[in-house]
């Protein structure tokens, strides 16, 4: 069993909406960059949706999101588990990350995309600091969730382009 130590978020002054995962994979964990598995449609789909390349450098990437005042963390500061897959995890290990520090600091977010099941889950079952928040689930942008490229795409346009939550 691997030891996982999430990210700093992607923030900044600006943002209203927050996408929180559930935990780093292998391969972000390798690269340092969130979503960094090339079979993960994150960024084809916000680059999609926001008008830059999916394979563009990491920082314009992250700077694009920032800049339509989007927000991404996970919801685990740490946590031990084999392989990628948010089922591995051993529940015993999960470290939230100190969201009540977060919401404080930027006290204009007002919404929170959950990036699948589990990072709801255990955002419900470890936090929940926040209730007046606006939170939604969407499919997860993996490769492990099956549901197809296009309705995917549709879910996640119709969230991130929904400001009425």
């Amino acid at each position: 069993m691997s030891a996982v130590e999430g990210f700093a978020p992607i923030i900044d002054d600006g943002v209203q909406t927050l996408i929180l995962g559930n935990a780093p994979s292998v391969m972000a964990l390798a690269a340092q960059q969130y979503y960094a598995n090339p079979r993960n449609a994150f960024w084809r789909i916000t680059g999609e949706l926001f008008g830059f390349e999916a394979d563009a450098p990491y920082e314009m990437r992250t700077a694009a999101l920032l800049s339509h005042k989007i927000a991404v963390w996970d919801v685990l500061k740490f946590c031990r588990r084999v392989g990628s897959l948010d089922s591995a995890v051993e529940p015993r290990s999960m470290v939230p990350n100190d969201f009540a520090a977060l919401f404080d600091e930027h006290r204009q977010i007002t919404r929170v995309l959950f990036n699948g099941a589990a990072a709801e889950k255990n955002f419900d079952r470890l936090v929940r600091v926040a209730p007046d928040l606006s939170y939604r689930r969407l499919p997860s942008t993996s490769p492990a969730q099956t549901m197809g490229y296009a309705d995917k795409l549709a879910a996640w346009r119709d969230a991130l382009t929904d400001r009425s939550d």
